[in-house]
């Protein structure tokens, strides 16, 4: 089998001819708009496709509107915020031109082919399952994040085909979030089994640096609107009184963009009809920009090997057993080394990321969640 193609090349090809065929210019209002805005706004610094589809060799976020009324409306929004990011280093790409996930996953399959992070904006909750299916002619099992009020793993859910009949493709599943009320006890139980990531409204937002490694793990992340409380996002698809505020949502974003190892990025269920005053629409723009800061300040410390790591071996006297940690001399971000042989296909998941709690206890000789949860998902 040849290497593949340099990026680049991938670039040039589908930025002239595929791009097109999927989708449709950024709507003419709002590029005038965009060009009016003074010259320290994002409007006036992105790169958009007009009426040809533009220069991509510097791009690296894509914005992609998924439902042309909710993604115009953030698009209002977001472009008066501050560029704070490279020269031509994000761009809009306008509308999915059909809606339909057979144009949805091609699409995704090939930015990220050419190294771009698609950027998924105002789209119905079902879309986060062909963001998924986007991955599976790639070669690595990919870990999947959600943040969501709800568990949606039913057979006739979001997520129900991938979690369900396990997703050859699918490693790890976390949701970040979730409400007990929202979720039947035998679903957890079910998703516990399997030994995925899931933790509670009450956790998440108790301690928002817990969830940060696994959005740190992951290869891509559905937010899913109605996370948020009803008093916060009114134009949530199913809003609800409880879940999460503004500032932890733009949090958690930040530590996705944050991630080197995660390449997309959707945001679901916003209904433009529900948000009179804009209140929702502002509020996911602020989660984009916050996505944009921490992807532009990444450090490249994702352990691909373990230079620049600082290695900490913990013994457990009792069980006569050494654990071992690895600190980012960058970051001061913290992975643990899962001491289990890994087959070819899992080794990029040895390292786990984990916090520095989960350090502290194993120093107390306790073994972390985090731990155990991950050695059993290479059982």
């Amino acid at each position: 089998m040849g290497r593949r193609a340099p990026a680049w090349i991938y670039r040039v090809y589908f930025s002239e001819i595929m791009l097109q065929n999927w989708l449709k210019p950024v709507p003419a209002d709002l590029v005038k708009m965009a060009r009016a805005l003074p010259a320290d706004s994002l409007g006036a610094n992105l790169v958009l496709f007009k009426s040809a589809m533009p220069d991509l060799k510097k791009v690296q976020v894509a914005l992609i509107g998924l439902s042309e009324d909710a993604s115009d409306r953030l698009r209002v929004q977001l472009y008066s915020f501050a560029h704070a990011f490279p020269s031509k280093a994000v761009a809009d790409l306008g509308n999915l031109r059909k809606q339909s996930g057979d144009f949805l996953i091609p699409l995704l399959y090939e930015l990220l082919s050419g190294d771009i992070v698609p950027v998924l904006i105002g789209g119905d909750d079902s879309w986060g399952r062909f963001q998924f299916l986007s991955y599976q002619d790639r070669k690595a099992l990919v870990n999947l994040a959600v943040i969501d009020s709800r568990c949606r793993t039913q057979m006739d859910s979001v997520y129900g085909p991938i979690i369900q009949t396990r997703h050859p493709l699918l490693f790890n599943f976390g949701v970040i979030g979730f409400q007990a009320h929202f979720t039947p006890s035998e679903l957890v139980q079910q998703l516990s089994a399997q030994h995925f990531d899931l933790i509670r409204l009450g956790k998440t937002r108790g301690a928002l640096d817990e969830c940060e490694p696994v959005l740190r793990d992951a290869d891509l992340l559905g937010f899913h609107v109605g996370a948020l409380k009803q008093s916060e996002a009114p134009g949530a698809s199913d809003a609800s009184p409880s879940g999460l505020f503004w500032e932890e949502a733009c949090q958690l974003c930040r530590y996705a963009g944050m991630s080197d190892k995660l390449s997309s990025f959707g945001i679901y269920g916003y209904n433009p009809d529900k948000d009179q005053h804009n209140q929702t629409s502002q509020g996911i723009s602020q989660m984009i920009w916050y996505f944009l800061e921490g992807y532009f300040n990444r450090k490249g410390d994702y352990p691909v090997s373990t230079a620049g790591l600082t290695e900490y071996v913990v013994d457990f006297r009792r069980l006569n057993y050494q654990l071992t940690f690895w600190k980012s001399v960058k970051t001061g971000r913290w992975w643990m080394q899962v001491p289990v042989p890994t087959h070819s296909a899992h080794e990029r998941h040895r390292l786990v990321p984990c916090s520095y709690q989960d350090y502290q206890m194993a120093c107390r000789e306790e073994l972390p969640e985090r731990l155990l949860q991950s050695l059993s998902r290479f059982s």
